[in-house]
């Protein structure tokens, strides 16, 4: 379910501190109901994830598009990525946070892990069109358990990238997120947590 902005604004969330120049794009409940201590199942089962295992045939049809049309443009190429064409957002931790674990790395999505507490994690990704964040978080659900929530922060790279956010926004809202959130719902299901995690893999 998508919510308002606010769900993500009006709480203390230590990513606020490290992204003043990005605009919030989404904030989306998750369909992972847990327990107190369960938030990092939740992290892991997202470093798991590939665009080519979405639940909907039009979702990744649309998915294998972009990254066909970023290999024909060279929007996806390494000096257009985090550490290349923009700093990334761990040198702006502060020390507490920077003296920490970042988090798990993805296998296959070319995400990157920035900070991870006890109920909040944030990656981060960069290309020709933008500098990216998801940001991961774990609330209570106001019946006594918890649920994850998903936040996208976004830089966009000059006009063309502000230009690119807009073309896609149709696409991200009716085709790409509802049944995301399916495939979500059917991990978590399949796969739940089963007591408490363990922390957290340490800083890379």
């Amino acid at each position: 379910m998508r919510l308002p902005d606010t769900a993500h604004t009006s709480r203390p969330w230590r990513i606020h501190e490290i992204t003043p120049d990005f605009r919030l794009y989404d904030v989306w409940a998750l369909p992972t109901p847990g327990g107190r201590d369960d938030f990092p199942h939740l992290v892991r089962q997202t470093t798991k994830g590939d665009t080519s295992d979405n639940p909907s045939r039009i979702a990744r049809v649309l998915f294998a598009i972009r990254w066909k049309l970023g290999r024909l443009f060279g929007w996806d190429k390494d000096d257009a990525g985090v550490g290349s064409r923009v700093a990334t957002l761990r040198d702006r931790l502060p020390d507490d946070l920077r003296d920490g674990p970042f988090g798990p790395e993805f296998d296959r999505l070319p995400f990157r892990s920035v900070l991870l507490t006890d109920d909040e994690w944030a990656s981060e990704m960069s290309n020709r069109t933008m500098h990216g964040v998801m940001h991961l978080s774990w609330v209570p659900d106001g019946k006594g358990g918890h649920r994850g929530q998903m936040a996208v922060l976004v830089k966009p790279n000059g006009l063309f990238g502000k230009a690119y956010m807009a073309a896609i926004a149709p696409f991200r809202h009716l085709l790409v997120y509802p049944p995301l959130m399916r495939g979500i719902a059917a991990e978590w299901q399949a796969d739940p947590p089963r007591g408490a995690e363990p922390a957290a893999s340490d800083r890379s």
